[in-house]
């Protein structure tokens, strides 16, 4: 694949030896078909120097059924037309299978179609928009029961075949490949199929193609509003960090306010779910307490006056953080202060996730300048930028880069964004910070991974946290979706499906433990998402970190 410059996904059955690969071409393009037969011949002869099958499990058909002659030698293949003209004689049952099959160039069905247009778009993706949606190779690992991973959580709900990514995928290739795409992304029956993506990116990761259904729900709903205008709803979550620095403004009068009934109306009028409880606006803000605070060190159970100085790090202060937790926020920055960290706080950026996941790309664009014109320096001088938030923090990782492609700083931006748990760890592990464990009990403590974290395999440090602070048992739930995906759950149509994607394993697997088992959770969607629908408290990690050292069992 490399020698000939191709990418491809990779799935396959590691008992019985079995590995299907797709690599991913455009047949329509000039040569590719005859590069598509050059790698499979070269593929056939591995297969024949090593011993091994062509066809595994899915049989020869047009595809392989050419290369049986060399595979199985010549008096192997004729024994297989003998049987095959003994039972066939006339040639009536599928004939071009096995034996005497057409070149598989021929029968091709992409070089037949008409080449899709050329659609620009926010985000760049290899393939172009409809070669990345037409990744998907039809086999389904999207259409699973609810018992193991998160994709695909509408579907498993639903079990309808449009809310699976492979229906997603099926439509956008349809709409894509329509003489005026752009029009097609409007279309209102295309929107309704991807109305109810949560944009999870478990696909990203779960998908053997990896395709990322999150990123073309965003283009897509990008284009639908370019043809029928934004709706305040999606204006109003989009730039929910603005909504949550004018309540914190106005708190505690924008908290009591808020559960009056004229701002119940007001809210039910835009579409949003009254059953669901609002966020607390906190009156101190992260930056306020930043800025206002005296340094003082942690009650700890030896002195650190020995610690290492690591050098600074920018913290990433998220929309939620600075205004509805800014415990969070707090806990983590006193903790790497303590560790010997330099903390410098981000207060004035933001990583643009509401709008990416609304589809308001032009503004998300817009931020991530701002951003990059800010952070860029820092992590091109090696600072590592850290965040408690999973959904802003990998939207650094992922989305800045996707949507600034050829932005150098967006790339070392990228590079240098961590979840504040992987320096913690480390700082743990090299005793810079000290946990007595005479202060930490043996309860067990269940803990529920951020969507966006279990996508890109980056729960390890929370889970690693964990274990570190507790004697007890660490479980990592296997719960896929909360269901409340950011503003997913707050909308009035979404509610009911949001409640019961909880309720097929999360809110269950809670439920069913004692009392004094911790929950913790990395998202604040995930935390809203199970106090409603369990009343039981969840913890970020680094606050039950803070309250160990500290000797506390409450909120900082």
């Amino acid at each position: 694949l490399e020698q000939h410059g191709l990418r491809a996904g990779f799935y396959g059955h590691v008992s019985a030896g079995c590995l299907h690969i797709r690599p991913f071409m455009d047949l329509q393009r000039a040569g590719e078909v005859a590069r598509m037969r050059a790698v499979a011949e070269e593929v056939r002869d591995l297969v024949v120097e090593f011993g091994g099958s062509n066809s595994s499990e899915h049989g020869d058909g047009l595809v392989r059924s050419e290369f049986n002659r060399q595979l199985f030698g010549d008096a192997l293949y004729g024994a297989m037309r003998g049987v095959k003209r003994l039972f066939d004689p006339h040639g009536r049952l599928n004939p071009g299978k096995k034996v005497d099959a057409p070149a598989m160039t021929e029968h091709l069905r992409e070089p037949a179609l008409p080449i899709p247009v050329k659609l620009t778009t926010h985000f760049e993706f290899a393939e172009g928009m409809h070669g990345h949606a037409n990744r998907c190779a039809r086999i389904g690992a999207c259409r699973k029961s609810a018992d193991s991973g998160t994709m695909c959580p509408s579907f498993m709900a639903t079990r309808d075949e449009q809310h699976s990514t492979r229906g997603r995928a099926n439509a956008l290739v349809k709409a894509l490949s329509a003489p005026d795409p752009r029009a097609a992304l409007g279309d209102q029956r295309l929107h309704e199929i991807l109305d109810l993506c949560l944009e999870c990116k478990a696909c990203k990761r779960e998908c053997p193609l990896s395709i990322d259904m999150a990123a073309l729900k965003a283009e897509t709903l990008a284009h639908h509003y370019e043809r029928h205008g934004v709706p305040l709803r999606a204006r109003a979550f989009g730039n929910i960090r603005r909504l949550n620095r004018i309540g914190s403004a106005f708190a505690p009068w924008s908290n009591w306010l808020a559960g009056l009934p004229p701002a119940r109306a007001l809210v039910r009028a835009i579409g949003i779910e009254v059953r669901r409880p609002l966020p607390v606006f906190q009156r101190r803000t992260l930056a306020k307490w930043f800025r206002s605070r005296q340094r003082t060190p942690l009650a700890v159970p030896r002195a650190n006056a020995d610690r290492k100085a690591r050098g600074p790090v920018v913290f990433l202060a998220d929309s939620f953080t600075s205004y509805t937790e800014p415990w969070i926020g707090r806990a983590a920055i006193e903790l790497l202060e303590h560790a010997g960290w330099d903390v410098q706080l981000a207060s004035d950026v933001c990583c643009g996730r509401a709008l990416i996941s609304k589809g308001l790309l032009r503004q998300a664009k817009a931020q991530h300048a701002a951003l990059i014109r800010q952070l860029a320096p820092a992590a091109q001088q090696g600072i590592p930028i850290v965040g408690v938030e999973p959904s802003c923090v990998l939207t650094l990782k992922d989305e800045l880069p996707a949507l600034a492609p050829r932005d150098e700083g967006a790339v070392v931006i990228a590079r240098q964004t961590r979840l504040v748990d992987e320096l913690l760890v480390e700082a743990i592990d090299d005793g810079g910070l000290a946990i007595d464990r005479s202060r930490v009990n043996g309860r067990r403590i269940l803990f529920h991974g951020h969507c966006h974290q279990k996508a890109a395999g980056a729960t390890t440090a929370s889970t690693a946290l964990l274990e570190r602070l507790t004697t007890g048992q660490v479980v990592t739930l296997d719960a896929g979706c909360c269901g409340m995906a950011g503003s997913f759950g707050f909308e009035r149509e979404h509610y009911e499906l949001s409640m019961q994607i909880g309720g097929m394993r999360l809110f269950p697997a809670l439920n069913a433990e004692a009392t004094e088992t911790r929950i913790a959770a990395t998202g604040v969607s995930c935390r809203q998402q199970i106090a409603h629908g369990t009343g039981r408290h969840a913890d970020h990690p680094v606050v039950l970190l803070h309250n160990a050292i500290r000797g506390t069992t409450g909120t900082i």
